[in-house]
């Protein structure tokens, strides 16, 4: 059809060039500040036996502005006409030339900008008579306020001859706009791979030609969404592998469709049929080599965020892990302090290696990783919370943990009182230092997912030196556990207070548990820890007949039964109620409500993430932040990522983003938005309001 319309344009072209002057075939335009629309017609008049009328709908778009495609991206409205109140008409095909991407608020978008002509072909109910035409547009316009257009063209056509050369040549320009058909081009599709579960799609194309600058628009029904593509092309130039992540999938899919274009050529390919494993991403794809200065700046950027971990807040719950392992080496020799650091260390380096491989083979698998989504999976959670709440059982001196006799004895003779506890604590505290990222971190973590095998070991290798460097001066300078006091009673209370807050931190897991999973889940947890602890509490109160030992036990035992009792429901609710009225999110509606002239504050968090919790209390639920979030101009929209959520992770990687906290501030004057830094301040999130609003903000200070 495509092809048909191309040659009758041409047609016209060859008869305006002998006919003599024509009236413009071109309707009243509707203006408007986003832009103005006319109805064009090829031809001057209807000749006799024509059956159809070449037609199309001419849009200038205002500086600023754009209009939308067929299928507009994760928000936005297509144009429709309703013809019905046209006469001798009996169908109009409307055309879509091929559109450009736009991307704004993070969302991807497509359309047109400037100018667009949708090519129609009109056919007549009665070949050879007038026909009137009556177009009932419906459109949005965007640019930083999106506008509903709703307007009426009209245009007749007599019976005659004659051509409109300026109409003709401006139809046929766009006309060529239109895609081709596969069999019209050289563009070949290899490929195309969705896991039944969505995640993200994989095309693979060849162009004998080459590529030069290609881009790839699928559709896969209404409600389907995708991000940005991440396009590769080969070596040689010739083959494209492109993968698209799936944002919002419509249940079910409809027929898959892949618009490519690569400048000015375009090509369709309609009800593509759909694999549920990738191509390998080799047909010879290669990626292009990052510099070895950004390499360098991005360990430098890791190993200074692994280091800013020991002071963050989700440290805090392994902090008496850290102090007991120091009061222990303190009774020791300067070599078994040395070796023990150096253990501790190495548990560190480990765990964060044995992460780097785990990130590898999951990306080998096609999974998406984010940092920190561990916590998310409730099997960890629980085996930590038992590890945790025994922990912190022996703290209390209920019982002690200590490695099978023969293995301590094969461990002594091999050379000294063994280390494996030491190793064990580093690895242990690396574990719990994940769920958060640190200022540096966040850069390093996002340049580590979107890079190759050595590149994710290199940079997790050195965010876990900058973990591990505490343990590492100390293994350096011995002496320094000589400043803690001698051995005494008071070891006892703070081993009690050290108790008390690995206590806090498994009862912390417990309520994380319970959002991730159920409240039933986390009550089993608690019943079954504390059942553990009071029967081993009971045994070491008749061995030793400790009354301390037997009314900690059930104590504790008592509390870890009666805990899940807060976690209910109404009681989360009640306990995540604040200053903020906080609205779900949604991130097709950042772009409403900044066109409203809204500021937009995105708080992506957890009940997993301390650092999270820490901005919440120290400044978002504060003044002058607080205050200004429940101004009328600003929208604050909250992303609870306890549970794992493909749409927050989607959005996450959007931003290049990889792990939590992440806080930006959008706007009408910061379409884009301002991404903040994972430990917030006052005086940042009232800058970044302010700025993305375009004015000052109420409720900053001194107005």
């Amino acid at each position: 059809m495509i092809g048909l319309i191309r040659r009758v344009l041409l047609l016209a072209l060859c008869v305006a060039a002998l006919g003599g002057p024509a009236v413009a075939a071109v309707s009243e335009a509707f203006e408007s500040p986003a832009l103005t629309a006319r109805l064009v017609t090829v031809e001057d008049g209807i000749g006799p036996d024509a059956g159809s009328v070449s037609a199309g709908l001419a849009l200038n778009v205002a500086e600023g502005w754009k209009t939308y495609w067929r299928s507009p991206g994760e928000v936005g409205l297509p144009p429709e006409v309703d013809w019905g109140a046209s006469e001798n008409v009996a169908a109009a095909e409307f055309q879509w030339p091929a559109p450009v991407r736009f991307r704004a608020f993070g969302i991807e978008n497509f359309g047109y900008a400037d100018e667009v002509v949708h090519p129609i072909r009109v056919t007549l109910a009665e070949p050879g008579e007038p026909a009137r035409l009556r177009a009932a547009v419906s459109m949005l316009a965007c640019s930083d306020i999106c506008v509903p257009l709703k307007f009426d063209l009209a245009l007749d056509i007599p019976a005659g001859t004659g051509i409109d050369q300026a109409s003709a040549a401006r139809v046929a320009e766009w006309a060529a706009r239109v895609p081709a058909a596969p069999e019209a081009s050289d563009m070949e599709l290899r490929a195309a791979a969705l896991p039944p579960d969505g995640g993200t799609l994989t095309v693979a194309l060849d162009r004998a030609s080459g590529w030069q600058s290609p881009d790839v628009f699928p559709e896969l029904g209404k409600s389907t969404a995708f991000g940005g593509p991440d396009i590769r092309v080969s070596a040689d130039g010739r083959t494209l592998w492109a993968l698209l992540p799936v944002l919002a999938l419509s249940d079910p899919p409809g027929p898959l469709t892949l618009t490519v274009t690569d400048g000015p050529d375009a090509t369709t390919f309609a009800d593509v049929t759909i694999a549920a494993t990738p191509p390998p991403p080799p047909y010879a794809v290669e990626d292009a080599a990052r510099p070895w200065s950004a390499l360098a700046w991005i360990l430098a950027l890791a190993f200074g965020g692994g280091l800013i971990l020991n002071a963050m807040p989700c440290v805090l719950p392994v902090l008496s892990i850290k102090l007991s392992s120091a009061l222990s080496a303190a009774q020791g020799s300067r070599q078994r302090v040395r070796t023990g650091f150096l253990a501790t260390a190495a548990g560190t380096m480990a765990f964060m290696l044995a992460l780097a491989g785990l990130v590898i083979g999951l990306q080998a698998l096609g999974y998406a990783i984010g940092w920190g989504t561990q916590f998310q999976n409730p099997y960890f959670l629980t085996v930590l919370t038992l590890v945790l709440g025994l922990f912190a059982a022996s703290f209390f001196g209920l019982f002690d943990i200590a490695l099978p006799s023969g293995l301590a004895t094969r461990l002594a003779a091999a050379g000294g009182r063994g280390h494996a506890g030491d190793f064990a604590t580093g690895a242990f505290a690396a574990v719990l230092a994940t769920p958060c990222s640190a200022p540096l971190l966040g850069t390093a973590v996002a340049f580590a997912l979107t890079g190759s095998a050595f590149e994710v070991v290199a940079i997790f290798a050195a965010m876990g030196l900058g973990l591990a460097l505490p343990y590492l001066i100390v293994a350096a300078r011995p002496g320094l556990v000589a400043a803690l006091p001698r051995p005494g009673r008071w070891m006892l209370a703070v081993k009690a207070v050290l108790g008390l807050m690995l206590a806090g931190t498994a009862a912390w897991l417990l309520w994380v548990l319970a959002g991730v999973r159920s409240e039933a889940l986390a009550w089993s947890v608690a019943a079954v820890l504390a059942g553990v602890i009071a029967a081993m509490g009971l045994m070491r109160a008749r061995t030793a007949w400790r009354g301390g030992a037997m009314a900690a036990a059930l104590g504790l035992a008592a509390a870890m039964v009666a805990l899940p009792a807060v976690m209910r429901p109404e009681a989360r609710a009640a306990a995540q109620n604040g200053p903020i009225a906080w609205v779900p999110f949604a991130r097709a509606e950042i772009a409403r409500h900044v066109s409203e002239g809204h500021a937009v504050f995105v708080d992506v968090t957890a009940d997993w993430c301390l650092t999270c919790i820490a901005n919440k209390s120290l400044v978002l639920e504060r003044a002058p932040v607080a205050d200004a979030l429940a101004a009328p101009s600003v929208v604050a929209m909250q992303a609870d990522w306890t549970r794992p959520d493909p749409r927050i992770s989607a959005f996450l990687e959007a931003q290049g983003r990889f792990g939590i906290p992440f806080n930006i501030v959008y706007g009408p004057a910061a379409p884009e938005g301002i991404a903040l830094s994972e430990v917030l301040t006052p005086g940042a999130v009232m800058d970044a309001l302010a700025t993305a609003a375009g004015t000052r903000v109420a409720g900053r200070p001194g107005e």
